[in-house]
């Protein structure tokens, strides 16, 4: 009997995206790009401001509607239903209902996920300890600070359990510790064997953390590698380097 073949979480085809400028004119933000991303793996985009990264995962998500090009996330087409209730998002800027306090907003989350009763309290439980939120959670999320705020986004992110997560800047607005926490996060979820997509500007995290990177530069993936394969080491100076001779200036 043939061993049985990991699918591709993430497929992407030649996919095109245009976007305008406040001036109406046309520019080309994503242009033909491929990705295959396997089940399991831990992949970092970077590349610098303005390169698609946040138009990228919008894509994926079917947040945005491509001009052209396939996508295939989980083996469904980009904003499937039944794709979306097995993925996780955290956006760069997660919207919170500044009324709710932090158990609230997360019962009001696994409730679109049509989760309920005490099965839901406990999972809303396990994540508040998982992000150490739990001594905060009656407060209303408008006295929140930024990395509070992140740490409440990760953990609505994972309410559903999700199969594949995607990431935007998950480390902004945290302060060292809170980044040291979220990396033991996106770490635990990975031996769980979580398919883990994020975008971040901090290459000591992407080095630390990825099993592989791509390098997005003006809309093009100008490169894309094995972490270990750059550097054995996961050194964040390596993966610099690496970085700046693969953007496109």
């Amino acid at each position: 009997m043939n061993a049985q073949v990991s699918q591709a979480a993430i497929k992407v085809t030649n996919l095109v995206k245009r976007r305008e400028t406040t001036l109406l004119k046309s520019f080309l933000a994503i242009n033909g790009i491929n990705l295959e991303i396997a089940e399991g793996i831990t992949y970092g985009l970077i590349g610098p401001n303005g390169a698609g990264k946040t138009t990228t995962i919008k894509l994926l998500l079917g947040l945005l509607k491509a001009d052209s090009g396939e996508i295939k996330v989980l083996g469904k087409p980009a904003g499937d239903h039944d794709a979306l209730r097995r993925i996780g998002f955290l956006p760069e800027s997660p919207y919170f209902y500044s009324h709710l306090t932090g158990r609230e907003y997360l019962t009001f989350t696994g409730q679109l996920f049509g989760m309920q009763g005490p099965a839901l309290q406990d999972r809303i439980g396990e994540l508040l300890q998982l992000v150490s939120m739990e001594a905060r959670a009656e407060e209303r999320t408008g006295a929140y600070s930024k990395g509070m705020l992140q740490r409440l986004g990760m953990a609505a992110a994972l309410v559903n359990d999700p199969d594949l997560l995607f990431l935007d800047e998950p480390m902004s607005g945290l302060d060292p510790v809170g980044r040291m926490d979220m990396r033991k996060i996106i770490t635990a979820l990975k031996e769980k064997g979580k398919t883990i997509f994020f975008n971040s500007h901090l290459l000591p995290d992407v080095a630390h953390l990825c099993d592989k990177v791509g390098v997005l530069c003006q809309g093009k993936l100008t490169a894309e590698e094995d972490l270990l394969s750059i550097t054995p080491e996961r050194s964040a100076a390596a993966l610099e380097e690496y970085f700046l001779a693969n953007i496109e200036v």
